[in-house]
């Protein structure tokens, strides 16, 4: 299995709307997808006030790249999304243990 953890920094003052469209948009764009054993989706801390994660586990590498396309490594962002990242970063990990 692969865990893919995408961090986001969205300014401040677009907190709010982000949420919607995250959980409205980008979350089930996410859990349509095959091969997807399962999402996770965290807020800001104040360790990290304008950050946002979504940790998805995949079956395998094959069915992340069939989510993200052949750029698997870079962030798949939706249309319309674009406009709250200020930052945003993507890694894998294979399971184990």
């Amino acid at each position: 299995m692969i865990v893919r953890v995408f961090r986001v920094t969205v300014p401040r003052a677009l907190h709010l709307e982000f949420e919607g469209k995250f959980l409205s948009v980008s979350i089930p764009a996410v859990r349509s997808q095959p091969g997807l054993v399962s999402v996770t989706v965290g807020r800001p801390t104040r360790w990290a006030p304008d950050e946002y994660a979504m940790i998805s586990t995949w079956e395998d590498a094959r069915a992340v790249a069939a989510f993200a396309g052949a750029e698997w490594r870079r962030a798949v962002i939706p249309e319309g999304m674009e406009r709250y990242v200020a930052d945003c970063s993507v890694h894998h990990y294979e399971v184990f243990g």
